[in-house]
């Protein structure tokens, strides 16, 4: 006799009230703290809600135990997310102190036109995250560069921060280096190249009016005072930094090992480690005025870049908004993004453990006939995922497993599906400030994602472009529907 604990089966009404109560406090965060509703209040937000979620399990017989038991394992499944974001304050912080971003921003203000300045940010992304596979990385280097540029030109930041994300994840989804580029066939059980091959028909058409639009905003903005502002920021910089094509070993480094494979959090750590040497061997004047003058040089040498890894640099230059611009980086400052992240997969783990996801989107797919049908319901399932569970692995895997028979029965080739997946999955999670995605975006671009979401244009126009073409039929494959699911019926 079987000793498997009988669990109530979730109702409609029990999926839809925690997440109903999320939407509610985090429109209230937003509402009441404006730009610090992500250093505090979303956290209680998710947590509150996680608690209801948890009281409705425990009504359907979950135990606390059992419960306890999902968010650990949830909390585990951004383990290496938190790790990589801890390296990444790490590598901005000493890469700040060696002048590697600051001679990024240096030639980047000889080079980059102002009013071609968008497009070229988001064309720059692009083939740095597709030769990579990472749009992580490349935020955090290129990204993070450019960002400075924009400053120094004058430019929107959240316009720049919207073209580094559509840029960065344009890369990523048509690399095959790429983690979810990789996952999204594995589960859909389609083949790597044919899945990358049927992206590109939605895809490049997306890019192509994302690039479009850069340039269109580019020719409309104001650039009078640019060239004095450049001017001034390269100046500055180069009375702060000894500047160079040396400096930016560290960047090739980092990019070589991720051609290479090696895994993420190994590789940014090498690159900070590399950046304090950097610093030590081509920034000696400027260590000497952050050390303390009463400690022996090398010993200073020590601690600053030492404090660099944990507490990143803070600079007081003549220009407030370089000293912005440069004070960053060290692993603290990445302590609230994992504060979030630990409360988001909390939320989701509760919500995934108790059948309260898995309810939802059974009812969300009931309906679906055509197959405009099941890749809007596909594609607003990674949504939801996305925004319940904060992980963007989860929006690829959890709808993918569900929806692989339905889209058998259907008579639709998988392929329809792990294009669905990306174009749903990836591409939104840079938009949810609470997603792992999101929070990195903001940790290392210092642009909220409520800031940026309407200029990360490729990540908005993907999706809608994916289902505009379902609903046309166009680059719908289709498949004989196998014999076991023919007789079965097609309604959820």
């Amino acid at each position: 006799m079987s000793t498997e604990k009988q669990y109530k089966e979730a109702s409609l009404l029990d999926a839809i009230i925690p997440i109903v109560i999320l939407i509610i406090l985090l429109g209230s965060s937003v509402y009441l703290f404006g730009d610090n509703s992500s250093f505090g209040p979303n956290q209680i937000a998710l947590l509150v809600s996680m608690g209801i979620a948890a009281i409705i399990g425990m009504k359907n017989g979950y135990s606390w135990e059992v419960i306890e038991q999902g968010i650990i394992k949830g909390i585990s499944r951004s383990l290496g997310a938190m790790l990589i974001l801890l390296a990444v304050g790490s590598l901005i912080g000493t890469w700040m102190l060696a002048g590697t971003v600051p001679t990024l921003i240096y030639y980047g203000l000889d080079l980059l036109n102002p009013s071609m300045f968008y497009a070229a940010t988001c064309l720059i992304c692009a083939v740095v995250a597709m030769s990579i596979g990472s749009s992580w990385t490349t935020a955090a280097t290129v990204g993070v560069a450019l960002m400075g540029v924009s400053i120094g030109m004058g430019m929107s930041e959240a316009i720049t921060a919207g073209a580094v994300v559509s840029g960065a994840y344009f890369g990523d989804k048509i690399s095959p280096l790429s983690e979810t580029t990789n996952l999204a066939p594995a589960i859909a059980g389609t083949n790597l190249f044919e899945h990358i091959q049927y992206m590109l028909w939605t895809t490049v058409p997306s890019i192509v009016i994302t690039l479009t639009l850069f340039v269109f905003i580019g020719f409309g903005a104001e650039h009078s005072d640019s060239a004095s502002k450049i001017a001034e920021m390269q100046t500055l910089l180069q009375q702060e930094f000894n500047l160079g094509i040396h400096m930016l070993i560290p960047l090739f480094v980092l990019l070589t090992l991720a051609v290479k494979k090696v895994p993420a959090f190994p590789s940014v750590s090498i690159g900070a480690l590399l950046g304090g040497v950097w610093a030590a061997i081509f920034q000696p004047e400027l260590i000497a005025d952050f050390a303390d003058e009463s400690i022996a040089s090398i010993q200073g040498t020590i601690i600053v870049i030492w404090s660099a890894l944990f507490d990143g640099v803070s600079f007081s230059t003549p220009s407030d908004t370089l000293n912005d611009l440069l004070s960053r980086g060290g692993m603290s400052s990445m302590l609230n993004t994992i504060w979030l992240i630990m409360c988001a997969m909390t939320f989701g783990a509760v919500l995934e453990k108790v059948g309260l996801l898995k309810r939802a989107v059974k009812a969300f797919l009931k309906g679906a006939h055509s197959a405009g049908d099941m890749v809007t319901r596909t594609i607003f399932t990674c949504l939801g995922t996305n925004i319940i569970t904060a992980d963007q692995y989860i929006s690829i895997v959890m709808p993918g497993r569900m929806y692989k028979e339905e889209f058998e029965k259907r008579g639709l080739d998988q392929l329809n599906l792990s294009r669905s997946l990306e174009d749903g999955g990836t591409l939104t999670s840079p938009l949810i400030p609470w997603n792992t995605c999101g929070v990195y975006m903001h940790g290392v671009l210092a642009v909220n994602p409520f800031d940026y979401i309407f200029y990360a244009f490729f990540n908005l126009i993907n999706p809608i472009l994916a289902i505009i073409y379902a609903y046309l039929g166009i680059k719908i494959l289709r498949i004989p529907v196998p014999e076991h699911l023919s007789s079965e019926k097609t309604n959820v």
